[in-house]
């Protein structure tokens, strides 16, 4: 099964064009909502993000090209009736700069998912690529051997990299066995139903994190209170001194002391107690009508 340009190519999305030596590839946004996402930007953050995905490419990565596709998918370039192109593998494990690509494409990101299922199930099968490796080595010619180490003792390693790899990935589509069924391509409308379940398990998923979160965030509060029940009384002393500077930063401190004070005594006291003793606070504090609009406005405490 062989990834040709074709099944990449899509009206905007993805654009490819050719001149004598070389390809001309072009990624494009289209139909984006974000209207103030671009606003400040000059191209040149995106640039250096995206930059990288040149030297993907020219070692035989095409992964940026599926992308493309994909983004054709989401702006509804390409027919639910169509197949795939043949995915590459690590479509779940995207380098930054394929993931700064996604991100400026706004490709789904459940739709990605559903694209890289495939891969997570085969992702432990690079464990025979050494194997292959040492193949492909011994049969490789010698006059091929031989150019490599002149690029690597030229300063051309990149070259000799981009090269050996291609011919590897040639060599490895040469050794698929005619009689192999190919690979299932999925069609867009499979993807796109692999996608919604996909984004069902994700919103799954982010209740339980969000779940265990408050729980985390709950005990890290209960302990912060305990170290205030701790002494309550130097809590006092500290919220009276805070009022008495009579500034608005310093009431705002206040009221947000007296709050965690009013439940350290609901957790480790009781509310009565805090009450009496917000009462004494504000006999010698009532008349300063800032900090009292505060704890009222709070719910801590009711202007007579």
């Amino acid at each position: 099964m062989c990834f040709t340009v074709a099944s990449v190519s899509c009206e905007s999305a993805l654009t490819v064009g050719r001149t004598d030596t070389h390809w001309i590839l072009g990624w494009a946004l289209n139909g984006s909502e974000d209207y103030d996402r671009f606003g400040d930007e000059d191209g040149r953050g995106w640039m250096g993000r995206l930059a990288p995905l040149r030297d993907e490419l020219l070692r035989g990565d095409l992964r940026p090209l599926y992308l493309g596709w994909l983004a054709g998918v989401v702006s509804g370039e390409v027919d639910e009736d169509s197949q795939e192109p043949p995915p590459p593998p690590g479509l779940s494990r995207l380098t930054a700069a394929q993931q700064s690509l996604v991100e400026f494409l706004e490709i789904d990101r459940d739709l990605l998912t559903a694209a890289g299922l495939g891969d997570q199930q085969v992702s432990f099968a690079d464990t025979d690529n050494d194997a292959e490796l040492d193949v492909w080595i011994a049969e490789l010619p010698n006059p091929e051997r031989e150019a490599a180490i002149k690029l690597l003792l030229t300063g051309r390693s990149q070259q000799a990299e981009r090269r050996l790899k291609l011919r590897f990935l040639a060599w490895q589509r040469e050794q698929q066995a005619v009689g192999d069924p190919a690979p299932h391509r999925r069609t867009v409308a499979e993807l796109q139903e692999l996608a919604q379940s996909a984004a069902e398990t994700r919103k799954q998923q982010e209740v339980v994190l969000r779940r265990q979160a408050e729980v985390e965030r709950q005990a890290k509060r209960e302990a912060y209170l305990r170290t205030l029940a701790a002494d309550f009384e130097r809590c006092w002393t500290a919220a009276h001194e805070r009022a008495e500077r009579g500034i608005a930063s310093a009431y705002d401190d206040v009221k947000r002391a007296l709050v965690d004070l009013a439940d350290a005594y609901s957790l480790c006291s009781s509310r009565v107690d805090f009450d009496r003793r917000l009462s004494q606070f504000m006999v010698k504090h009532g008349k300063r009508g800032a900090l009292v609009r505060r704890l009222v406005e709070s719910g801590l405490w009711n202007k007579p």
